[in-house]
C-alpha cells in the first residue's frame, strides 16, 4: 500500500469487521480519497482555464464534474470515519498518497484537458474495480464494497460523458 500516513482509531467500533481489516480498508479509502482530491483540483483547473470555441459547454461540464467529485470526497471521508479512523486532511498527504498526478493549465487546450480527464477517470474506475474486490474478498466489508461499486458506476458515467465530448 502506498500510504505512509498512520490513521489512528478514534474509539471502539464493533461492526462485525476486525480492526485489522477495518484498518486495511481505511488505508484503501485513504488512497482513493487522495486520488479524488487530485481529480477535483484538476477539474477546477480545467474549469478555470479552458479556452476555445467550446469554452462555455466545457466550462459548465468541468464544473458539473468537480461538483460531483466534491460529493464523492465527502462520502469517502465519512466512510473512513464510519470504520473508526481519522481521515487525512492536507494537500501534502493527498499528493503523497495519490496514484493520479497533477497537471498544469495545459495552455487552455480543451482537447488535451478532456484526454487527460478521460485517462484519470478510467484509471479511477480500474482502481475501484480492483479495490472493491479486495475489501470484500480479503476484508469481509460488504458495506465498503457496495460503496465502491456505486462510486465506480458514477465514474463510468462521467467517463462516458467525457468520451462523448471527445467524439
Amino acid at each position: 500500500m502506498k500510504t505512509d500516513t498512520v490513521i489512528q482509531e478514534k474509539s471502539s467500533v464493533n461492526i462485525g469487521i476486525e480492526k485489522a481489516d477495518r484498518q486495511a480498508v481505511a488505508n484503501i479509502l485513504e488512497i482513493l480519497l487522495s486520488d479524488e482530491h487530485i481529480l477535483y483540483v484538476k477539474l477546477r483547473n480545467y474549469h478555470w482555464n479552458v479556452m476555445g470555441v467550446h469554452f462555455k459547454p466545457l466550462h459548465e461540464f468541468f464544473e458539473a464534474q468537480y461538483t460531483e467529485v466534491a460529493g464523492f470526497i465527502d462520502e469517502i471521508a465519512e466512510r473512513i470515519r464510519a470504520l473508526g479512523f481519522f481521515t487525512p486532511g492536507s494537500m501534502e498527504a493527498f499528493r503523497k498518497n495519490a496514484r493520479l498526478e497533477e497537471t498544469g493549465h495545459l495552455n487552455g487546450d480543451a482537447q488535451k484537458m478532456l484526454e487527460n480527464l478521460l485517462l484519470d477517470q478510467e484509471a479511477i474506475i480500474q482502481f475501484l474495480r480492483h479495490d472493491s474486490e479486495i475489501v470484500m474478498n480479503e476484508h469481509n466489508d460488504a458495506g465498503t464494497n457496495d460503496f465502491l461499486v456505486g462510486l465506480m458506476e458514477a465514474h463510468e458515467k462521467m467517463a462516458w460523458m467525457t468520451r462523448a465530448h471527445l467524439a
